[in-house]
């Protein structure tokens, strides 16, 4: 018999993170396009991006039929928060900038490439990347390099170069405690074993 989970944040109700997840205003729109083999993931950070941002969204999905019509949401200019040769660093707003729509693909890199694939309006967006990365704090998923981040992470960082002075490390608080609850109920020596750089 599965345990009754928490309707918002889709953990179990004894673990519940509700009360962690802040309610953040940002100028800039956040729309996280998420494969669904994520989607029932324990981890599931790009849940937690949405949730704790009030100016974004979470949709779920392998082919967006309506993509054209969320990329052309009037006052904002959408880009594509990926890595790759065209991308260009983010930077603080200027003077009277019209805010971003960062839209950013969730899943493995291969699934996030995928996404890029099956939605040519996704890959042909101008894309941004963070010119410098704070080490990730997910220590429970191997990553493919060192600059890797899990979704909230790079949104968090993302969001805190534009907006700056402005602080988004409020969103990580969920995350921090639900790697923390992982670990204790793995065991330390496991996790030390399976995890541990």
């Amino acid at each position: 018999m599965s345990r009754p989970q928490c309707p918002r944040c889709q953990r179990p109700q004894s673990h519940c993170l509700c009360a962690l997840i802040p309610h953040l205003p940002s100028h800039t729109r956040v729309l996280v396009l998420q494969h669904p083999s994520e989607a029932g993931h324990a981890l599931n950070t790009a849940r937690l991006a949405a949730l704790g941002l009030q100016n974004a969204e979470l949709k779920v999905g392998e082919v967006f039929t309506e993509l054209a019509a969320w990329l052309s949401e009037p006052g904002y200019d959408a880009c594509l928060l990926f890595p790759g040769p065209q991308a260009q660093a983010l930077r603080p707003y200027a003077e009277g900038q019209r805010p971003k729509l960062l839209v950013v693909p969730d899943g493995t890199w291969r699934k996030a490439r995928k996404l890029l694939h099956l939605n040519p309006l996704l890959a042909a967006l101008p894309r941004v990347c963070l010119a410098q990365v704070a080490p990730s704090t997910y220590r429970l998923r191997k990553a493919p390099a060192a600059d890797a981040l899990s979704t909230l992470e790079a949104v968090t960082q993302a969001l805190s170069v534009l907006e700056a002075p402005a602080s988004f490390e409020a969103l990580l608080k969920p995350f921090d405690a639900l790697i923390d609850r992982q670990i204790a109920a793995m065991g330390e020596s496991t996790y030390q074993r399976n995890h541990a750089r």
